[in-house]
């Protein structure tokens, strides 16, 4: 068998590779992704992720990258579109979750550390942008550059970004659905939605009102 079965694959393989991968995340789950699972969805030897990816983990550390890379491009985009920190905090709350609603695989494969590797610089600089951004909606001041938070700020960071990482998870998993059904709210995504509108008022810090 050729490595490249498609024409259209003359690009760059393992960026055919990687797409595979995310299509069988998304349709089979993380237990239906493998390489040889990869390879038949790229319609490419058996070898050729391996080839090019070392092997599993390196490859799935790749693709949860790029899943860091579309949250942060998210919660930019959000955050540009803001003219003052309340309405910035409130959009890049949004934003959060409804990447973690719409990407539900891609957004649990990026936080499961047994899985993935650390020690992927492509990872690391990733997860490193997409906090930046998280850690932007708290401290506003925050320039492009390194953040330096006093223990306040690191506080309110760390309650902010457990607080939307679990209503994400919540969301993901239909945990709010019951609940949503007894409410007023149409579904578990309007629930978050008026949580959001009501709860982000509380991370800001002391001295930024």
């Amino acid at each position: 068998m050729s490595e490249e079965k498609r024409p259209y694959h003359h690009g760059s393989l393992p960026e055919a590779v990687l797409e595979a991968a995310e299509r069988v995340l998304v349709r089979d789950g993380l237990a239906g992704v493998g390489l040889r699972a990869i390879a038949r969805e790229a319609q490419v030897s058996h070898t050729a992720p391996k080839h090019h990816f070392g092997d599993l983990a390196n490859l799935l550390s790749e693709l949860a990258a790029r899943g860091y890379q579309r949250l942060a491009a998210a919660l930019y985009d959000a955050s540009e579109s803001c003219t003052d920190n309340e309405a910035r905090r409130r959009a890049m709350a949004k934003t959060y979750v409804h990447f973690a609603a719409e990407h539900p695989q891609l957004f649990g494969l990026m936080f499961r550390n047994e899985i993935i590797s650390l020690s992927n610089q492509n990872l690391l600089s990733a997860m490193r942008r997409a906090m930046f951004m998280m850690a932007r909606s708290v401290v506003p001041q925050a320039g492009d550059g390194q953040i330096a938070m006093d223990d306040a700020a690191a506080m309110r960071v760390t309650v902010a970004w457990a607080y939307l990482h679990g209503l994400a998870t919540l969301l993901i998993d239909k945990r709010l659905n019951g609940i949503a059904r007894v409410s007023p709210f149409e579904n578990a995504q309007a629930l978050v939605e008026g949580v959001l509108d009501q709860v982000t008022l509380t991370i800001h810090l002391p001295s930024d009102n």
